[in-house]
Order: C-alpha cells, then structure tokens, then sequence
C-alpha cells in the first residue's frame, strides 16, 4: 500500500551548482492520519530534508524516536537509519556532492556520520531563511518545483559568493562515478586509476565522505545488490557475476549489516522510502551511461 501512496520528483541542479549539489527532489505521501511507515535510509551522501508538512522521525538509538525540527540535516549513512512516517506528509531534499561539501562548510563531514541534526546547527541563520522561502511556495506540481529549486539555489550561490566558490574536487567526483557505477572495483585500482597513491585515496574519502573508500565500495555493492533484488535494476550476466558474494553467509552478513534483514526477509518487506534511493541511484547511473561516463576504468 505505502508504494502507491508515494509520489517522488527529483530534479538535476543548474550546471553552475552541479559540482555541489548532486539532486534536488520532492517527496510526497497523500495518506490518512492513522497511517504509519517505518522504513529505514542509507544514503550515500549528505542530504538537507526541509519538512513542509506531516510527522517525520528518526529512530537515533533503538526505541527512541527524535523529530529535530522542519529543516534537517543528515550525514550519510554507514548502517541503516530507521525513520517513522505518521499520516501524510511532503519534503523537500537537497542532496549534496561529496566532492563538494568541503567548499560549502569548514565543517568535517565525519562529524555528521550517521547523524540527524537541526539544520541551523550547521547552517545558522540560512537554515530559517531557506526553509521560510521554501515553504512560501504551495503549488504541489512541476511549476511548484522549479520555485523550490531556483529559492533553494538562490541560498547556496549566496554561500558560495560569500565563500568565493572555492572549486569541488576532481578526484572525488570521479570517485563518486566509480563507487556508483563499478562497486566491485578494488580500492588499489581505484587510486590508481585516480593517479593517486592508495594514502591519498584514503585521506580524501574521508575528508569528503566521513568514511574510508572500501567503506563506501563496500556500500555501493550492497545497494547495487539491494537494487537488483528489487527489480529496480536489471545488470547483465557479467555485472550480476560480479556482484554476487562468495558465499551466502557473506551475503547475509552484507544484508544484516546495511538493511538489518536477511536476503528473505528482505525480499518479503516493503522498503518504499529506501527503494525510492534505489531509483534516484539508477537513475543517476543511467545519467552517467548517457554521458559516457558510466564505464570508469578501475
């Protein structure tokens, strides 16, 4: 039931603010207010959550729900996050490039690891400000979208101007494309195909993704294999090959570790929120196909 309830817009950024925005969107529930959803995240970057309507919580140690306020800022995920959905409810989600977020905040991005915060306590005043011009827009439809977004990038070039747009990093965007599109790649021939030393790889990951770079591999693979699962991908005879673990003790250990249910359960539960994730990475992955991009050497 919750599937068919769910309507998600998602939106690529201007070319100026691509290289530190990765996807805008819009997610949307029409539901009674005796609806409830638990669904679990892992997102793979930093996300802004603007709340414009409904009752969103996060589970931040098991049995305590938190709900941080209307503006949101979650650090990326390296085990599931669980949420709770009550009744309908509308959000607006800005999610950040990695390779970006050290032009956007002095901040360490490790801090934020698995962490849900207020987002003034990142963003100070400009939280107020953005989630004010964004909740002033009310139309719920494309036109309504597109002044979302142009209010949203209105904030961050007004950072970014302040910031003097210090330049995202080469080297962690092209990363970005391989842990998307070729999760299997050994970290030794991703530095080197970087043209980095292994160190470096290692140092940079965790300036820019909070995690070191089998880590996030480690998590694409599992989201890959989550996405095939679904039916939400469907990878030719090689790349399945590729993906699949030694054993199914492995297997199961990858699913408990990043969804907390084994390969069964998984494939018996209702996950529309973390399968909605799933359909913006594909998405982006046939993105990157239509750009040439997608087959990274590693």
């Amino acid at each position: 039931m919750a599937s068919k309830l769910l309507r998600s817009r998602n939106y690529a950024p201007s070319a100026r603010l691509a290289p530190y925005i990765a996807r805008h969107y819009v997610f949307s529930v029409d539901a009674p207010a005796a609806f409830e959803l638990i669904d679990q995240l892992l997102a793979e970057t930093i996300f802004i959550r603007l709340l414009l309507e409904g009752d969103w919580a996060a589970e931040l140690n098991p049995g305590e729900w938190s709900n941080v306020g209307p503006g949101v800022f979650f650090g990326a995920n390296s085990r599931p996050m669980r949420v709770r959905v009550r009744g309908g409810f509308r959000v607006v989600g800005i999610a950040l490039c990695p390779a970006g977020w050290p032009s956007l905040s002095s901040i360490p991005v490790h801090e934020f690891t698995d962490r849900m915060l207020p987002l003034d306590t990142v963003a100070g005043e400009r939280a107020a400000a953005l989630f004010d011009d964004v909740a002033a827009v009310t139309s719920d439809d494309e036109a309504g979208d597109l002044a979302i977004i142009a209010a949203i990038e209105r904030h961050f070039c007004a950072l970014l101007d302040e910031r003097g747009w210090p330049p995202s990093h080469p080297a962690m965007h092209r990363f970005e494309l391989i842990a998307r599109n070729n999760s299997t790649a050994k970290v030794a021939a991703v530095a080197s195909a970087l043209g980095i030393a292994a160190r470096q790889l290692e140092r940079l990951c965790l300036t820019h993704y909070g995690m070191s770079p089998k880590a996030v591999l480690r998590r694409s693979r599992f989201l890959d294999m989550a996405s095939a699962i679904r039916g939400l991908s469907h990878p030719d005879e090689h790349e399945l090959a590729a993906l699949r673990f030694s054993d199914q003790s492995h297997l199961i250990y990858e699913f408990r570790r990043f969804i907390s249910m084994t390969p069964g359960q998984f494939t018996k539960t209702p996950t529309p929120l973390l399968d909605a994730g799933l359909e913006l990475r594909n998405l982006r992955k046939a993105e990157d196909a239509a750009r040439g991009v997608a087959a990274v050497p590693a």
